[in-house]
């Protein structure tokens, strides 16, 4: 009998922590405490694709670009996506590889550079709300909107102005093929991090373009790709709620996906925090995925074995 499939989507916390500095030394602590949990699904002899967020990470990313101008040759935000997989990519396998080492699992690890391909006619390149970098002031904002052809919006709750850029939908993972031989074969593949690199195709010529792909949607994309089973969502709370952070707030262990569907038509989600994740869920429950599970990355052992998070099934 093969060997089930497990998608397991990292939030950004799990690299980063908001409570701790920011530094490589306490990234690799950080990524360690991340992964523990996660080395049960492999004993249980899941064959695994891990991907990641890297929220704070290409901010980072971006502000040094911003800060180097003039000093150093302009970087498009899609490469420094690609150049955040390899990064982190390595730092997730290194430790990945003695957390094995440690207890006496033979697994290979491998990181792939992930490309995603999204439509160049997508809603959201004609309206992007995705904030990323610096913030600005409105004269300042405005000689870079002149200099580079940034489009800037305020930023909610403050009076200065920061790039925005599209968050298109995922559509297919380019190097799908390469991953699922990989998983198939028992490497544990860490892919598409961050959302992967966003690249339209025009005459079979790929492209790589300036957009940031939701994480959670492409590892969707990405589960359904390879045919996987299992689909994990990390993220900073417990479980989904309906009528989240109000005096009526309801946590969900278990719902199916009409429900999820329904729900979400209710606006018990939004866009910008558990929308994209029941967006995700729905889309690889569809598409024939077995179930999802939506929990806190600081339980990830009870969340994935002990039904502390929130289960959707078809």
């Amino acid at each position: 009998m093969s060997k089930k499939t497990a998608v397991v989507a990292l939030g950004g916390n799990a690299i980063t922590h908001k409570d701790r500095e920011d530094t490589i030394a306490n990234q690799f602590i950080n990524t360690e405490i991340s992964l523990a949990g996660i080395i049960k699904l492999i004993q249980d002899d899941y064959n695994l694709v891990l991907t990641h967020g890297n929220g704070p990470q290409v901010g980072n990313a971006v502000l040094r670009v911003e800060l180097a101008r003039g000093q150093a040759p302009e970087l498009p935000i899609h490469i420094s996506v690609a150049d955040l997989q390899g990064g982190m990519g390595f730092m997730i396998e290194q430790v990945l590889r003695n957390l094995f080492s440690r207890i006496n699992i033979n697994k290979e690890v491998t990181t792939i550079v992930t490309q995603v391909m999204v439509d160049e006619n997508d809603e959201d390149f004609k309206n992007p709300t995705k904030f990323i970098g610096q913030f600005y002031e409105s004269e300042q904002a405005e000689l870079l909107k002149k200099e580079f052809g940034w489009i800037m919006k305020p930023y909610p709750g403050d009076n200065r102005l920061r790039r925005v850029i599209a968050s298109p939908k995922p559509l297919s993972i380019v190097e799908k093929k390469v991953i699922k031989s990989l998983v198939d074969d028992g490497v544990v593949v860490i892919a598409s991090g961050g959302g992967g690199v966003p690249v339209v195709i025009n005459q079979s010529v790929l492209k790589g373009i300036d957009a940031v792909i939701d994480k959670d949607r492409a590892a969707s994309v990405m589960a359904t790709d390879i045919n996987a089973q299992l689909l994990v969502i990390l993220t900073s709370v417990k479980k989904v709620s309906l009528n989240f952070s109000k005096p009526n707030q309801k946590q969900l262990d278990q719902i199916t996906l009409a429900e999820a569907e329904q729900y979400q038509a209710e606006g018990h989600f939004p866009p910008g925090s558990m929308g994209p994740k029941i967006e995700a869920a729905v889309d690889f429950l569809k598409a024939g995925g077995e179930k999802v599970i939506i929990g806190s990355i600081e339980q990830v052992y009870e969340v994935i074995f002990k039904n502390a998070g929130t289960t959707i099934i078809p």
